[in-house]
């Protein structure tokens, strides 16, 4: 039973029922909860069902009125539950409340220890009427699952008249006596308007027992809409409410801020993304979502889009936390709307598959679907099969991902039938037929004929292990006692009768549990009446092995038992003796002991050991004599495993495999061996040879390269296979590389070789680890390495050869298999540095005069060729260079030409020779080093007439060692003296500067320029240019001052423009106005201030502003204020970013 609040307890009869009367609770004094009472069985509610399962205690439907709060209450039974449950409360079928935890929907959980009862409470604070409706509990607890549903109404506040007319009527005055003050009847009173208002909504709250909200909901809702409303909210007569909705005439109180609000609700599958879309009337307004009264913040989950005035909200990925309410607020209007997230449909990937068993066979059903932790109901021949039916069966579920398996332990014949799985987006069906096994009788019971006191044995063999059965004489279940044994080994059963009497005799049968089969055999007892003659024969011991040799010999397989009963005959009876070399055998029970007969002594050895091998001996004597025989038992053995496996060499794919025949054979000659091999790290041997393979070497192909591999070998001989040896050594098939390639020579000198080759085509898994050089005379086949470790570069110089011999070379590539095919040489070497003639290769940019300035590095590289290495001799002008100034390196193949600081001195012109003895090669370098020239001379001015001067110079004395490409001309005003270029790159020594102004008095300096630049210092003219004024006066007219000043006004004005979100946008517009007027740009009215998104500029009365990477949330209304002492001017425009599509 839930506990809930007084106002949230359904009556059983009526809603007046219910209600407690005023007499008995005044306002003052009513309590804020009555105490609670257990309800008569007769009032409970009509929903409640008796605890069934876990539930001790399960949650019942209520009636509470809206705005009130409500308590369910459930108790869940701990001592069913394998572990601590997990509880879900969910409304209608999928909707979770936990995700709605912590606005108005708590809850709480508590345990009993003591009585192992787990408490559970749903709290729903201020209930609404979207709160109606069907809920479930659900209970898990690893494999165990259970649910109950309960429901939830929600109903209008109702107003008691009289509880209302009783609290209105109080005394006045501030004692609270029931006895002092007046009476006021002023709260009885009541305007007409609120009488109308009340009697207006009892009426739309009486009509159909649908409240005013909800009509107001379905009067904006689309017909379409209509029953999915009624399903929601329980409105089961909707003929009358459409006929309602017909009359009614239909309001639509048309929003301010809206123009398009947000449907009802809105659906989507888990994983999927949905959008949420408004429009409002003005772009500007700030708008805000909320999900469950939270304001959502704009995230890689939740992406706002501005398009116009529309106004999209995209859910990205959705989840069951994304099943809530959601709504948005435009300055004072909200819009709401519900997005339930659905799962998406179960599919059925791996059907089940019929199958066919036997009785007793454990049986896997599984299937496999397309999502984990999906729900899936299991049925047997339209029947469903919950977990409770697995409590009681011999079955039980099971998941694993994506699969669910329906497993039985043992089948019976009564769970054949056809099984089902049904999902909520598909099913399927396979049969399961069990059938009774077939028992086969391998060995049926024999007739038997005994004589007294001897043993009598039943045997039988059936094809099943596991059978057991009951042996019958004469239809009487035969028990075991010290006379008979009931024995079952494996496929066998037997019973044995010692002692055989008379009474023992009948029929026998063995019936096996379950199977409708019986075998029978018959004892018949032999009575053989002897008359005793008193006599004395000496004992005789018959024993026959081999019937060829007189050597008695036994052969025994180690692990067989020995059974050696041996005949003996005498008079009165003899005394048998066992003994083992020296050692007499006398236990009668154990692994080796002796059973004594009549006329037989029998030597038994269970399970036989190699140390039972030995010469064994009988002696019998009695009063008349005696007899000795003996007997030599072998046992024999599969052989011990061969020894010391191990891999000798490898190839490609192939290796070679010896191992050591076993120490011991087993007492039978080895025949041969099985070889096997695996993947180091892998548990699976293959097997190499089916057919015994004689040998002690073998050699395994069809291998991996670059696998490690294990191989393990196997003896056989007559009696078996031994335990397999010692595992070997891990080893990789591996081969050599192939030979390099494209050995050629490079060089040779009196005592040296320089080879190059190429690497080889094929290198394989093992890599490369280097190279070996070899080297022989052409007449001698003796092969001399050139070098002892592996070299990795492919070239190498061979040193110390005999000069003049003719040697032949070769090269092999070396890796962990081994040294590869060896490249040779076609032709042999002669060992004799041949001559060439000397060459300088001089680079291009030597070929011309080569500049640099002072201070700088000269650093000439030029190569030559030549052999023997040449002589290289540096000199400048005749004579050798200064090694104080230049540094000279030189080596086989170039020579370095060095001046750290090159200066002018350096200059001229340098011969580089190369000799080899009378042959010479030359080269001529010129070499340049320049600096800047020094300043023009006699800078004058020459003529003066107008506004024009000539000017006048004579070239520097000092030019810095090249050329002077020009003139550089500046003018300078005598009274500032702030310099102007007038002419640059002037190559005359004279120019005329015109165009200088009366009155002024100038000076004129001059700059040198070579390929440096220009000069450091300047030629200054030694006189001056004075431009005379001319005889005209100036004499000013008189005139009245016009007055400039105007009010701003916009000679062009603002244009409304749309522009693509995240590229610059600028407005434009012209003002004019004297006083300069003062600017202000506005947006939307508002002023715009130190906003680093927005640049304003004002170019001679051009006013700009730039927005910097505009969004849809900049769009809106510009204005442009100007403002000065005579008026004031606006300008304004729309602008609209839009979002690229």
């Amino acid at each position: 039973m839930p506990e809930a609040k007084p106002a949230a307890t359904k009556a059983p009869e009526g809603k007046d029922d219910a209600k407690p009367a005023p007499k008995e609770a005044p306002p003052e004094e009513a309590p804020a909860e009555p105490p609670k009472a257990e309800t008569p069985p007769e009032e409970q509610s009509p929903t409640a069902e008796e605890p069934t399962g876990i539930f001790l205690k399960k949650p019942e439907s209520v009636s509470v009125e809206n705005g009130k709060d409500v308590v369910i209450v459930a108790k869940v039974n701990g001592k069913e539950l394998p572990s601590k449950p997990t509880i879900k409360w969910f409304k209608g079928k999928w909707m979770e409340l936990d995700i709605k935890s912590g606005t108005r929907f708590s809850f709480k959980e508590t345990h009993d220890s003591a009585s192992n009862v787990y408490n559970v409470e749903l709290h729903i604070a201020k209930v609404l009427l979207v709160d109606r409706g069907d809920y479930r509990l659900e209970v898990k607890a690893k494999d165990i699952c259970d649910s109950c549903g309960f429901n939830i109404d929600v109903e209008a506040p109702c107003q008691d008249s009289a509880g209302q007319t009783l609290e209105a009527f109080k005394r006045s005055g501030e004692e609270k006596s029931e006895d002092t003050g007046e009476l006021d009847f002023s709260g009885l009173l009541k305007k007409r308007e609120v009488v109308e208002q009340e009697k207006k909504k009892k009426k739309d709250d009486d009509d159909l027992g649908i409240p005013p909200e909800i009509w107001e909901l379905l009067k904006g809702a689309k017909k379409s809409e209509y029953e999915k409303i009624a399903f929601q909210y329980g409105i089961t007569d909707l003929r009358g409410m459409l006929k309602r909705l017909k009359k009614a005439k239909v309001e639509v109180k048309k929003s301010e801020a809206f123009i398009k609000k947000l449907d009802p609700a809105y659906q989507v599958d888990r994983g999927n993304k949905i959008k949420l879309m408004v429009e409002i009337s003005n772009p500007d307004l700030p708008l805000k979502w909320f999900k469950n009264g939270q304001e959502i913040k704009p995230s890689s989950k939740y992406v706002f889009e501005n398009v116009g005035k529309k106004r999209i909200l995209t859910i990205n990925k959705c989840t069951m936390a994304d099943d809530a309410a959601y709504e948005v607020a435009v300055a004072d209007e909200k819009c709401v709307t519900e997005v339930f997230v659905k799962e998406p449909p179960i599919l059925i990937v791996t059907p089940l598959e019929d199958q066919q068993v036997f009785v007793g066979d454990r049986v896997e059903m599984a299937v496999e679907v397309s999502e984990e932790g999906a729900q899936v109901m299991w049925m047997k021949d339209g029947v469903e099969m919950t977990r409770e039916d697995s409590y009681k069966g011999r079955f039980r579920f099971k998941k694993d991902g994506k699969r669910h398996i329906l497993i039985f332990s043992e089948v019976t014949l009564e769970d054949r039938g056809c099984y089902q799985v049904m999902t909520n987006g598909g099913q399927c069906e396979a049969e399961l037929i069990v059938e009774e096994k077939q028992l086969e009788v391998l060995q049926d019971i024999a007739d038997l004929t005994v004589k007294a006191s001897d043993q009598a044995v039943f045997k039988c063999e059936v094809s099943d292990e596991k059978v057991t059965g009951k042996w019958y004489k004469n239809g009487i279940e035969v028990r075991p006692s010290k006379r008979i044994t009931i024995s079952h080994v494996g496929r066998s059963h037997k019973l044995v009768i010692d002692d055989v009497r008379p009474e023992d005799e009948g029929d026998y049968t063995f019936v096996p549990d379950g199977y409708a089969l019986s075998l029978s055999a018959k004892l018949n007892f032999l009575e053989i009446k002897v008359d005793y003659v008193p006599k004395q024969e000496p004992p005789k011991i018959h024993l026959d092995c081999s019937g060829k040799t007189t050597e008695n010999a036994i052969m025994v397989v180690a692990g067989n038992k020995l059974r050696l009963d041996v005949a003996i005959t005498g008079e009165p009876p003899p005394v048998a003796t066992w003994l083992k070399g020296d050692e007499v055998f006398s236990a009668t029970e154990g692994r080796i002991r002796i059973e004594k007969r009549v006329d037989c002594s029998s030597f038994v050895i269970e399970s036989a050991q190699r140390a039972d091998e030995g010469r064994y001996t009988i002696k019998v004597a009695n009063p008349a004599g005696e007899d000795v025989a003996s007997i030599f038992l072998r046992v024999v053995d599969v052989p011990d495993p061969p020894e010391a496996v191990r891999v000798t060499s490898v190839g490609e794919d192939c290796a070679t495999v010896v191992w050591e025949p076993p120490k011991y054979d087993g007492g039978q000659a080895v025949t041969g061996y099985l070889l096997e091999r695996k993947k180091k790290g892998s548990h699976r041997w293959m097997k190499l040879n089916f057919e015994v393979f004689t040998e002690t070497t073998y050699e395994v192909t069809r291998m991996i390269e670059g696998v490690l591999y294990e191989m393990r070998v196997f003896a056989v001989n007559a009696i078996g296979v031994s335990q397999p040896s010692v595992n070997s050594k891990p080893f990789m098939p591996i081969a050599p590389t192939s030979e390099p390639q494209h050995l050629t020579v490079e060089d040779v000198t009196d005592s040296t070789t320089t080879l190059k080759w190429r690497p080889p085509n094929r290198i394989g898994a093992g890599g490369i680890d280097g190279y070996l050089v070899e080297y022989c005379l052409e007449d001698s086949e003796d092969w001399i390495p050139a070098n002892t470790e592996p070299i990795e570069r492919c070239g190498f110089t061979v040193k110390d050869l005999p000069t003049g011999a003719r040697i032949i070379f070769r090269v092999v590539g070396v890796n962990i298999a081994g040294r590869s095919e060896p490249a040779t040489l076609a032709q042999p070497v002669t060992i004799q540095e041949i001559v060439e003639q000397p060459k300088i290769r001089l680079p291009r940019h030597l070929r011309q005069t080569y500049i640099r300035k002072v201070g700088e590095q000269v650093n000439l590289l030029i190569p030559f060729q030549g052999k023997p290495r040449p002589q290289v001799v540096w000199k400048k002008a005749g004579a050798p260079v200064d090694p104080s100034r230049v540094n000279v390196r030189t080596s086989d193949t170039d020579t370095v030409f060095f001046i750290r600081q090159a200066a002018r001195s350096d200059s001229g012109e340098y011969e580089l020779n190369v000799q080899i003895e009378n042959l010479k090669d030359t080269a001529i370098i010129h070499i340049l080093v320049v600096e800047k020239a020094g300043p023009p001379m006699n800078v004058m001015v020459k003529e003066v007439w107008g506004s024009n001067a000539l000017v006048e110079w004579q070239p520097p004395k000092d030019d810095g060692n090249s050329e002077v490409t020009g003139y550089v001309i500046q003018k300078a005003d005598k009274k500032t003296m702030e310099w102007f270029t007038v002419y640059e790159h002037s190559r005359p020594t004279c120019c005329t500067v015109s165009d200088l102004i009366m009155g002024n008095e100038y000076y004129f300096r001059v700059f040198s320029e070579n390929i440096c630049g220009l000069s450091d210092s300047a030629g200054l003219s030694k006189n001056t240019a004075q431009i005379l004024k001319t005889g005209i006066s100036w004499k000013p007219l008189e005139y009245k001052e016009h007055d400039f000043r105007t009010p701003p006004k916009f000679l062009t004005p603002l244009l409304d423009r749309v522009v693509v979100a995240g590229y610059a946008a600028a407005l434009y517009c012209a003002v004019r106005g004297y006083p300069k007027p003062k600017v202000v740009w506005m947006k939307n009215k508002m002023e715009i201030r130190e906003d680093p998104k927005f640049l304003m500029t004002n170019y001679q009365g051009i006013l700009t502003l730039n927005i910097r990477r505009p969004s849809p949330f900049d769009s809106g209304t510009y204005s442009c204020l100007a403002v000065n002492e005579l008026g004031e001017a606006l300008a304004e425009c729309k602008l609209d970013v839009r979002v690229p599509q």
